[in-house]
């Protein structure tokens, strides 16, 4: 029943009667208590718009059924009984907690390998918000002392409230039923003294891209155990593309890093810098402020993009130009020979793309020949083998390598084409030769392509699958064992940027539901099998003094050897208590 904006005072209206009345009162029904004339005339005042309905005898019958109801639900609130609730006091207050005064921890988030560094901030205990780490090398400029921008992406904002999501896992189970982890280990380490006569020749892990050093050694240990087991890598979002245009044009993979501060003319061939790629923060950061004018920078930027899809970046260019796919490598052909870049392939007609003539092309190289050492030439990670290479030679034909273009080793543990990875899995599998698969995070059953789908009929090859990830999906559903995935705000680790700078991972708060860690996954797999992610990492950096043990270091024009980046140094620093406090306090090593 639609009501004004005041409230039924039935206090009031109680009153009234009471006191309208000599001596006790009894009434049968509601309808005879409406009766009485300051019933009416309450009713009458305290809802004018529906007096009419009062005097009709059906609407008022309507009337004081609903009013009677609302009578019998108010009494019924009064009846439910509300335990006490009580705030239950620290036993010992820790030293650093001051009631409403919040504390922040360096740590970082992984997307597909690549690391972003984070300041999250902590309230009594747990983590409340999520900022960029602007003392972290990521978040500034190469060549800057200056403190750098707390900026983050919509990723890492978002990913706080994975750690409170209801949906997560929180038991391990076998067959969708409740198990412990003590369970879980003893089968475990029951199929793998099974393993051990054939050398693990059953047994393959199947991992996301993977950058963190020390599970990188956890892995070459268990391999060195086991030498006839195997590790695949597996992201349906990777850089595989990359990978190959480099190892053709430079004859090895590498880590490209470009210094868009340094740069004066700028060529996107289909990649998105300035919002999907590894580095966007600091790329943002810095091209940004190349198309700031002040007083002691006179001179912007200019960008070229020639994209397939509106992106952002594209959106911020000064020239932009959109193709099809098909004519993509065309055009790029073209432009790499007017800029006399090696192995610039030779257009046919049917490569040469129709409505795009040279007119635009010629003025273009033109601009950048003029710009020899303070330009780049980026290609995205979506753009074929052949237009990464062509980049390449681009930029080593305009003198970019070793100025506005760096390469350093690849900053992944171990380097590999991540669908020919998965095949070799596939064929494993199709040819019976696997039989414990374990698969740390993804949902390959759901993101593998199809012709390399492991769908129901293929993973029911395996005589054993362990699954670990944060929620049951479908893969969860196809494997025996599923084991919940901590989120990185309750674990222990160590991951790297985009440059290769390695970042240690502490949590903010003890795991809410039991849930593990990779690396105590993994440590199942050693002798020490009841080992935590904690001592894992510390003991890994306890020997690797303050060198940074990554492939990722710098060499300026010309990358290092690639592959498995070594342990870490066997000697410790002096004062390893010291140096480890350090590194959690900056967020980085």
């Amino acid at each position: 029943m639609p009501t004004s904006d005041r409230h039924i005072n039935f206090k009031l209206m109680r009153d009234r009667i009471v006191r309208s009345q000599d001596g006790k009162n009894f009434w049968r029904s509601l309808e005879e208590l409406g009766d009485s004339p300051e019933f009416h005339e309450f009713v009458k005042r305290e809802y004018p718009q529906h007096a009419e309905e009062w005097d009709d005898p059906v609407e008022r019958r309507t009337f004081l059924k609903l009013m009677g109801a609302s009578l019998a639900l108010a009494g019924l609130s009064g009846c439910v009984y509300q335990p006490p609730e009580k705030i239950v006091p620290y036993v010992r207050h820790p030293l650093e907690s001051i009631p409403g005064k919040a504390l922040f921890f360096a740590t970082a988030a992984t997307v597909a390998g690549i690391a972003t560094p984070l300041l999250v901030r902590s309230n009594e205990g747990r983590p409340t918000k999520i900022e960029g780490n602007p003392d972290h090398p990521n978040s500034r400029s190469a060549d800057s002392t200056d403190r750098g921008s707390s900026a983050t992406d919509l990723f890492a904002q978002a990913s706080i409230l994975g750690l409170y999501d209801p949906d997560r896992s929180q038991t391990v189970t076998y067959r969708e039923e409740i198990r412990t982890w003590t369970t879980f280990l003893g089968e475990i380490r029951t199929a793998l003294d099974e393993q051990r006569p054939k050398q693990g020749a059953g047994l393959r892990f199947l991992t996301e891209t993977i950058t963190s050093p020390s599970m990188g050694a956890q892995l070459k240990a268990i391999l060195t155990e086991f030498p006839q087991a195997k590790w695949h890598q597996y992201e349906p979002a990777n850089r595989d593309n990359a990978r190959a245009g480099a190892i053709a044009a430079l004859g090895q993979p590498v880590n490209t890093i470009y210094h868009f501060d340094k740069a004066e003319r700028i060529l996107s061939l289909d990649a998105d810098f300035l919002s999907g790629a590894p580095g966007t923060l600091r790329y943002a950061r810095e091209f940004a402020a190349r198309r700031r004018v002040t007083e002691g920078q006179h001179e912007m930027s200019r960008l070229y993009v020639i994209e397939t899809t509106p992106t952002t970046t594209g959106a911020s260019a000064d020239h932009h130009w959109t193709v099809r796919p098909s004519e993509m490598q065309g055009l790029v052909s073209q432009l790499a020979e007017r800029l006399g870049a090696k192995g610039s392939a030779t257009i046919s007609p049917s490569q040469t793309p129709p409505g795009h003539g040279t007119g635009w092309i010629d003025p273009v190289a033109s601009d950048l020949q003029e710009h020899k050492g303070t330009s780049i030439v980026i290609a995205g990670a979506e753009a074929p083998p052949a237009i990464h290479a062509l980049a390449h030679s681009m930029n080593n034909a305009l003198g970019n390598v070793g100025k506005t273009v760096t390469y350093t080793d690849p900053i992944e543990i171990n380097s590999v084409d991540q669908r020919e990875s998965l095949r070799d899995l596939v064929q494993d599998i199709d040819a019976g030769r696997v039989e414990l698969l374990v698969i740390l995070g993804g949902n390959p059953a759901y993101n593998t392509p199809a012709d390399l789908k492991l769908d129901q009929n293929r993973l029911f090859k395996t005589k054993l699958r362990v699954h670990l990830s944060s929620h049951k999906d479908e893969t969860s559903e196809l494997c025996h064992w599923h084991v919940p995935e901590a989120h990185y705000l309750e674990s222990w680790g160590d991951t790297r940027t985009f440059d290769g700078t390695t970042t240690i991972v502490q949590p903010l708060i003890e795991p809410l539901y039991g849930a593990k860690t990779a690396h105590e996954v993994l440590a199942v797999f050693s002798p020490n099998y009841d080992r935590k992610a904690y001592d894992i990492v510390r003991d890994y950096w306890s020997g690797a003094g303050r060198q940074q043990a990554t492939s990722g270091q710098q060499v300026g024009s010309q990358p290092t050897p690639a592959g498995q980046p070594s342990q870490a140094p066997a000697n410790a620093p002096a004062d390893f208590e010291n140096w480890w406090r350090t590194a959690l306090h900056d967020g980085f090593v």
